[in-house]
C-alpha cells in the first residue's frame, strides 16, 4: 500500500522515560462523543473535517496543524485513524505536552502512529500487530470485552469520513 511522503521516515524510539509514560497514562472519554452520530448517507466531510465539526478532538486537530499533516489527511486516503479526544490529551502533563508540540519531529512520530493505511472498519478488525503510518506496529487486542490498541481503550468506532475512518481512543500512544 502506497503512503503519503509525510508518512515516511524511521522508527522513533523516545528518549525520556517520563514523556512515554505520562502518554501512555491517560484516561478515559467515552461520555464525550454523542454529538459523532453515524450518518445514513456516504459522509462528505474527509477525517479532518469530522474531527474539527465533532468539537471534542480541538488537541487532535492543533497537532495535526501543527505537525503539518493537514494536507495528507484531507487526501484521497484512505485512512484508519485512531484518534485520542481532548480529554485524553488532558492527561498529559501541560509541560510535556508543550515540549511535544514544539517538536515537530517527535510530533509527528507520535501522531502518525496513530493512523493506519487503508479504511480498516470495527467489523474487519482482528487481534494482532498493525502495521502504522509512522512504521511501526500498534498491537491490536481484547481484554475483557474491550478492543485496545496498545494500552488505549476503543471507546467509540466507524466514525465515517469521507477519506476513512475514526476509532475514538481513551488514551495517546506512542511507538514502542
Amino acid at each position: 500500500m502506497q503512503l503519503s511522503s509525510k508518512f515516511s521516515g524511521p522508527i522513533v524510539r523516545f528518549a525520556t522515560a517520563s514523556v512515554a509514560a505520562g502518554l501512555l497514562t491517560l484516561g478515559g472519554c467515552a461520555s464525550s462523543h454523542k454529538e459523532m452520530a453515524q450518518p445514513s448517507a456516504a459522509p462528505a466531510m474527509d477525517i479532518v473535517d469530522t474531527a474539527v465539526s465533532a468539537g471534542s478532538f480541538n488537541t487532535l486537530v492543533a497537532a495535526v496543524k501543527q505537525a503539518g499533516l493537514v494536507e495528507t489527511l484531507k487526501s484521497k486516503g484512505p485512512f484508519t485513524v485512531f484518534a485520542p479526544t481532548d480529554a485524553a490529551f488532558a492527561k498529559i502533563p501541560k509541560n510535556q505536552l508543550d515540549a511535544i508540540l514544539a517538536d515537530k519531529a517527535t510530533l509527528t512520530k507520535i501522531l502518525t502512529y496513530h493512523v493506519v493505511p487503508g479504511k480498516v472498519m470495527a467489523a474487519d478488525v482482528k487481534p494482532g500487530p498493525v502495521k502504522t503510518a509512522q512504521g511501526s506496529n500498534l498491537t491490536v487486542s481484547v481484554a475483557d470485552g474491550a478492543v485496545m490498541v496498545d494500552k488505549a481503550k476503543v471507546v467509540k468506532t466507524d466514525i465515517a469520513a469521507s477519506n476513512g475512518v475514526i476509532h475514538v481512543i481513551d488514551s495517546v500512544i506512542v511507538p514502542q
